[in-house]
C-alpha cells in the first residue's frame, strides 16, 4: 500500500492543521498551522506573531508536533500551506526549519502573507518559497506533482490541493465552501472538481468543522447585504461608525468600503494587522484599497487620526478597525479602555462583522470589551457576517463530485467527524475515517 498518511494536527480537535502524505520515500507536508488558543494564551497578543521557537511552541501545544513523523523527517519534500489563515500556515516560521530542504509552495497571496510575517518576525527560512497561481500545478519530483484548484473561502488565493501520484490521488479540501456569488475572485472550479472525480481520486481529506449544520453556506454576497443593512439603514447621523472584521477576509473589507463611500465618508483603516494583510494583497495586484482608503498602523499616526476624527466630526468618517474577538492590544479595545484620544458618545455605532470564535480566551475577550461599549451607550451591531466554512450541503456537493474511495475528516474534534461520517454513508460513502493526532494509515 503505497500511500501513507499521518494526520498530525486539526483532528483531535479544531486548530494547528498538518497532515503527512508520504509516497514512497518522499513525504509532502500539507498545511502548517498554529492552534490559534494556546498561541494568543503564550503571546497574550492576538495581532502579533512574534518571533518565539518550535521548541517553545511545541510545549504549549501551539504547533503540530512533528515528533509523530521522526521516521520520516529527512524524506519530507515540500510543505504545502492551502490558504493564507494562521491556523493553516501560522507554524511555518517555526516548524519549517525541521525541514530545511523542503520548498513552501502555495498560492500567491498566502506566500505573500507569509513574507509578511517572516519579514515583521525578522526570521529567516532556509526554504525555498514558490508561489505558484490557483488552477496550476508544480512539480515536486517525478513521482508527485501539486495541483492548486480554486475554490472559495473567507480569504483569497484558497486552494483545494490535489496530490499526484503513481498511486492515486489525495485531495485536500480543508478550509472551502462553495460560493456561486463571491465579491473578490472566482467561482469554483467545478468543472476541474468534477474532472478530478471521473479521473478517480483515492483519499479526500475534508474540512468537518459544521458538519453539525445541515444547510449550505451563504454566500459572501450575504453578508454584505447584511453589511449594507446595517451600516445604511441606521439613523447615525453626526456619530461615529466603526466596522471590525477579520483582517484577512479583503472580500469583506472591499464591501465595507464601499458601502462607507454610499455613506460619503472617509474610510481610515487602523491597525498592525489590517495593514499587513491588505499591503501583501495590493503588492500582488490583489486588491487596490489605498486608493479608497487610510491606511494607518502606527501608534503615533493612530493617535494623530483619531484626533483629527474627533475636531473634525466623527460623523465624516468610517473607521475600519482591528479588534473583532475582543483582542487586548487590539485598537478596539484600547478605544473602549480609553486608552487611545477618541471618546466614544452615545448613539456611535460599532459593527462586527463576524462571529466569535468559539474558543474560552475568545469568549472572554469579547465579553470584556462588549461590556465596556455598553457602559458608552454604544449601538452594538453582532454577528453581520457568513461563515467561509461549508456546511453538509456544501459537503454532499463536493463528495457526489469527487467521488473518493477514502474519505478522512479534518478541522474538529472527533465528534464532529463522526458527524459527517454518517452524513457521507446515507450517500454511499462507506470507507470514512475519522482519525486522532498522530494515527497513521495506508490506502
Amino acid at each position: 500500500m503505497p500511500i501513507e498518511i499521518c494526520t498530525i494536527g486539526g483532528f483531535s480537535r479544531t486548530e494547528g492543521n498538518s497532515v503527512a502524505v508520504k509516497i514512497d520515500d518522499e513525504v509532502i507536508l500539507l498545511d502548517m498551522g498554529l492552534s490559534m488558543e494556546d498561541y494568543i494564551r503564550y503571546t497574550e497578543d492576538r495581532e502579533d506573531t512574534s518571533a518565539k521557537t518550535y521548541p517553545q511552541l511545541l510545549k504549549v501545544h501551539a504547533v503540530p508536533d512533528y515528533r509523530f513523523i521522526n521516521d520520516w523527517k529527512d524524506k519530507v519534500k515540500a510543505i504545502v500551506p492551502s490558504h493564507g489563515h494562521l491556523d493553516h500556515v501560522g507554524a511555518v516560521p517555526y516548524g519549517a526549519t525541521l525541514f530545511p530542504e523542503a520548498a513552501i509552495v502555495s498560492t500567491p497571496y498566502t506566500i505573500e502573507i507569509l513574507k509578511s510575517i517572516l519579514w515583521d518576525d525578522h526570521i529567516k527560512l532556509p526554504n525555498e518559497l514558490v508561489s505558484i497561481n490557483l488552477n496550476s500545478s508544480y512539480k515536486v519530483s517525478d513521482k508527485i506533482t501539486v495541483e492548486f484548484v480554486n475554490v472559495t473561502h473567507s480569504i483569497p488565493h484558497t486552494a483545494i490541493v490535489v496530490l499526484h501520484t503513481p498511486y492515486g490521488k489525495v485531495v485536500y479540501a480543508n478550509d472551502y465552501k462553495f460560493d456561486q456569488q463571491p465579491i473578490l475572485g472566482k467561482k469554483p472550479n467545478y468543472p476541474r472538481i468534477k474532472e478530478l472525480g471521473d479521473e478517480g481520486v483515492k483519499v479526500l481529506i475534508v474540512n468537518c468543522l459544521y458538519a453539525h449544520e445541515h444547510t449550505k453556506t451563504p454566500s459572501e454576497s450575504v453578508a454584505k447585504e447584511m453589511l449594507k443593512d446595517v451600516m445604511l439603514g441606521v439613523q447615525c447621523e453626526g456619530k461615529a461608525m466603526i466596522v471590525t472584521t477579520f483582517s484577512s477576509h479583503l472580500a469583506r473589507l472591499k464591501s465595507i468600503i464601499e458601502l462607507g463611500k454610499k455613506l460619503d465618508r472617509k474610510v481610515v483603516f487602523l491597525g498592525r494587522s489590517l495593514m499587513k494583510y491588505v499591503k501583501a494583497a495590493e503588492r500582488i495586484d490583489l486588491v487596490n484599497f489605498t486608493k479608497d482608503a487610510e491606511l494607518i498602523s502606527h501608534r503615533d499616526k493612530i493617535e494623530r487620526m483619531l484626533r483629527k476624527i474627533e475636531k473634525e466630526g466623527r460623523g465624516k468618517y468610517l473607521i475600519v478597525c482591528t479588534g473583532h474577538q475582543g483582542e487586548p492590544r487590539a485598537i478596539l479595545s484600547r478605544i473602549a479602555r480609553k486608552e487611545l484620544d477618541f471618546k466614544f458618545q452615545d448613539g456611535d455605532v460599532v459593527v462586527f462583522s463576524c462571529k466569535v470564535i468559539p474558543v474560552e480566551i475568545n469568549r472572554e475577550n469579547r465579553d470584556k470589551l462588549e461590556k465596556n461599549l455598553k457602559a458608552h451607550h454604544v449601538r452594538i451591531f453582532k454577528d453581520v457576517h457568513v461563515s467561509g466554512h461549508g456546511a453538509l450541503e456544501d459537503h454532499r456537493d463536493l463528495l457526489q463530485l469527487v467521488r473518493p474511495e477514502h474519505i478522512i475528516p479534518i478541522h474538529a474534534e472527533n465528534a464532529k467527524a463522526e458527524m459527517l461520517k454518517d452524513f457521507a454513508a446515507t450517500l454511499g460513502f462507506k470507507n470514512t475515517h475519522v482519525s486522532q493526532d498522530g494515527k497513521r494509515f495506508q490506502f
